[in-house]
């Protein structure tokens, strides 16, 4: 399974909401991320850092956490 279809799969087995919106502080002012950008913008970075990605997000999940709070800190890091 490529990590662009297992990325959609957790999300929806998740019931995660692609609508949440994360405020998302930049350079320019606050940012409002929704999580489907973030998925949007995952999905077209390098082979590497999709597998950093994904390891972090297992990593999470295994321990019952909070996988909303990675994704907030991912719109952080794409705000401008």
């Amino acid at each position: 399974m490529t990590f662009d279809k297992w990325l959609d799969v957790f999300v929806a087995e998740k019931g995660l909401d692609t609508e949440i919106v994360f405020n998302a502080p930049g350079d320019a002012g606050t940012n409002w991320v929704p999580l489907g950008a973030v998925i949007d913008f995952v999905k077209t970075l390098d082979a590497p850092t999709k597998a950093k990605i994904k390891a972090t997000i297992v990593k999470i999940d295994f321990i019952n956490g909070d996988v909303l709070d990675f994704f907030k800190y991912m719109a952080k890091g794409m705000a401008i």
